[in-house]
Parts: structure tokens; sequence; C-alpha cells
């Protein structure tokens, strides 16, 4: 690191007696040492993709050859981003939110905020999934996940320990799950990080694995999907929101419509119930009187959760 900002900031090419007097980590390096030392960095900035150039400052003795890292070379193009892309970044922040890499996340969508790119943060709250404090197994199935290698768990209704290949982190039906091979079954199984009542563990001396060609891992998400609409209820959107539930149903003149929102009827599936609570209050349901009675204690039930966190923390 040390030798790329040298390199870097320099506005002309350095030469080696001087990049050896002013980078920590060579100072103190035998001849020897040192040129073993500096070819060994190059090679690998070379191999991350960081530019070195080799010139001289002065045309008529190119003898004395120095070194540079052209900016126009290392910095990346601007990045922009369309609405519904830096909606996305702005959701992976919230997931993230208790997970242990939250500064990142945090820091990455400032970056994008700096630069003009924003995303719709009340959008975001309503409907952005978020890693609870009560599944501590989220970050050990995610690393396992990421780097490819096995992890073990004990599982609610199991007696025996799980051995799992992850192969995807979903997030479905108001939970986390997780797709991949179980080991010991051989075949591919569906766990919901809710039920895992041990901290995985991963095993680095299996080595990694690769997900078999062939296997569908859209289709194998798909298993964890509400059923399929099964029945039509009355709700009122407000105005500007939940486009994509207005434009699944058709509109209705509802006589109990609040100002500011529009009814329709709309189908659902048998999961209803955290389907129209996810957009908080833009969607309010008018019929049937049995549903809005079940919403309405599911959203007791989660402003009562969030309480019960706010006075642990």
């Amino acid at each position: 690191m040390n030798l790329t900002i040298c390199l870097l900031v320099a506005r002309q090419y350095v030469p080696k007696h001087k990049i050896r007097e002013v980078v920590l980590g060579y100072r103190d390096l035998g001849d020897a040492a040192f040129e073993r030392m500096f070819a060994r960095d190059k090679v690998k900035l070379d191999a991350m993709g960081v530019p070195i150039a080799v010139g001289s400052n002065n045309p008529l003795f190119g003898d004395e050859v120095g070194y540079r890292i052209p900016r126009k070379d290392f910095e990346l193009p601007p990045i922009e981003f369309t609405a519904d892309e830096a909606a996305v970044v702005g959701s992976a922040t919230r997931v993230w939110q208790l997970a242990n890499v939250a500064e990142a996340t945090a820091l990455a969508l400032a970056k994008l905020n700096a630069a003009g790119v924003e995303a719709d943060s009340e959008r975001l709250a309503v409907v952005a999934a978020s890693v609870s404090a009560t599944e501590p197994s989220f970050a050990a199935i995610w690393q396992a996940t990421v780097d490819r290698q096995r992890v073990s768990f004990e599982y609610r209704g199991v007696p025996e320990v799980r051995t799992l290949e992850p192969w995807r982190v979903a997030w479905r039906k108001g939970s986390w799950y997780v797709v991949g091979r179980d080991v010991d079954r051989d075949a591919s199984r569906v766990f919901k990080l809710s039920r895992i009542t041990s901290l995985p563990i991963l095993d680095p001396h299996q080595g990694t694995f690769t997900v078999p060609p062939g296997v569908d891992l859209d289709a194998l998400t798909r298993t964890i999907e509400p059923e399929p609409p099964s029945g039509e209820v009355i709700v009122a959107i407000r105005d500007g929101r939940a486009p994509a539930l207005r434009r699944r149903g058709r509109e209705t003149d509802h006589v109990r419509t609040p100002r500011g929102f529009t009814s329709r009827a709309v189908t659902v599936g048998n999961d209803a119930v955290s389907e129209v609570a996810a957009f908080g209050p833009h969607v309010l349901v008018l019929e049937p009187p049995e549903l809005v009675q079940r919403v309405r204690e599911h959203l007791r039930s989660v402003i009562s959760a969030h309480a019960r966190r706010g006075g642990a923390a």
C-alpha cells in the first residue's frame, strides 16, 4: 500500500533509490533484500491490476529509470446507477444493518449520496429485509456461501448435526433461508435460518465446493415462495405507492376509501397478511373483515417486538 501511494501521488517518475528512501519497509533493508522485496511488490501490484509505468523524466538521459502509477489508468471510471439500482444498494445497507459489515455498507451508501445518487429511504424502510438480531446464524451462513465452504449446524426438530454446502441465501416470506446440498443426504435442501439452533461452524479442512452443473438455483429458491394467488381482497393504496400491487388489481369504488388513497381489488396468496403488511401505512385492508383483523394483529406484534428490542438496547 505504501508503494502504491508513493507511485500514485508522484507527478514524475520516481527513481528506485528515492522509493527506497520514502517507502516504509524498504529503508532498513540491505541492497539484495530491497531488490527482492521491490520486485516482489511490483509483481503483486501487477497481479491486482495496478499498472506501474516505467520511464525517465529526462528524455535526453534515459538511463535513469523511474516508476509511477498513472492516475488515469488506476482510477475507476464514474459509476452511474439507475433509480432501481440505487434502491438495491440502499436495501443492502438495511439488510446488513445489524451484521458485521454494517460500517462498510453505510460508507458505500454515503459515497453514492455524495455522488448525487439517492435512494428513496422511506420506500426502502417499508420493503427492505433486515438481519434480525435473533438470527445469529446469518453471518456465518452468508460467509460460508460466499467462500463456498461446508458449514455444520444443529436444526430444530432434527436430532443429528446437519452439514450443508450452501449455494444461496434468500429472503422469502418475511424470513431468511439457505439453499444448498445436504451432504449426509446427498440432496438439495432448504433450511430456515431462524430454525438453526447452534452457531454454524465452517469446515475449512474440506476445501471449497462448486455448485453442480445443471442445478437451477432460481427454481430451488422458488420453492420457498408463497402459494400462487388464491383470493381477492379489497385494499386502499396510497397515491403514488405500491405500484406493483396496484398493477395486480382493478380499481373499485369503495365507500370507506380514505382521502389520498385509491381502492382496488387485488389477488393475494395464502400469506396475505405478510404480503399486505410489508407495505406498512401505504396499503390498508378494507375487506374482508377477518383479514383486516389479522393484519392489525400482525402489525401490533411487529411494533411490540421493536419496542422490546429497543428496551433491551
